[in-house]
């Protein structure tokens, strides 16, 4: 099983013995309806996943608070969605590993083998240049 089938199945596992949602945080969701991300992100929630946008430029995208950084966001996250540049990524990624993410999933067009070896050395499952809500309706 390849890393992205790996983190589809974990996103589609219930959470704990109440069934609860999985947890995604967004790191560059945009307020902009005509934003990928914004798009991505809601047929996301609209599958059934907790979204928790990462954007401190905004207070609420989606009907959800929305948090400054990462290592902001409350309880527990299972995966981190990266809609920022390559060269952004690392310190996303710093902010999961300490936060204790499951998986990282860098969007389209985003892609850093530096930060990804890191991820993966700290157990997280990790996937690049692919487009998570493509791949949930195609899977």
């Amino acid at each position: 099983m390849e890393e992205y089938e790996k983190v589809l199945a974990l996103l589609r596992s219930p959470r704990g013995d109440a069934g609860q949602a999985r947890v995604l945080a967004v790191v560059g969701l945009s307020p902009n309806p005509e934003r990928p991300s914004f798009g991505v992100a809601a047929r996301l929630q609209r599958a059934g996943l907790k979204i928790v946008p990462v954007n401190p430029g905004a207070q609420e995208i989606l009907g959800e608070r929305c948090y400054p950084t990462l290592g902001t966001v409350p309880g527990d996250i299972d995966c981190v969605q990266v809609f920022r540049k390559s060269d952004d990524v690392p310190p996303v990624v710093d902010e999961a590993i300490e936060k204790g993410v499951k998986a990282i999933w860098m969007q389209t067009g985003i892609e850093n083998a530096e930060a990804a070896l890191k991820a993966r050395r700290s157990g997280i499952l990790v996937v690049m240049n692919r487009c998570l809500a493509t791949d949930w309706v195609l899977r």
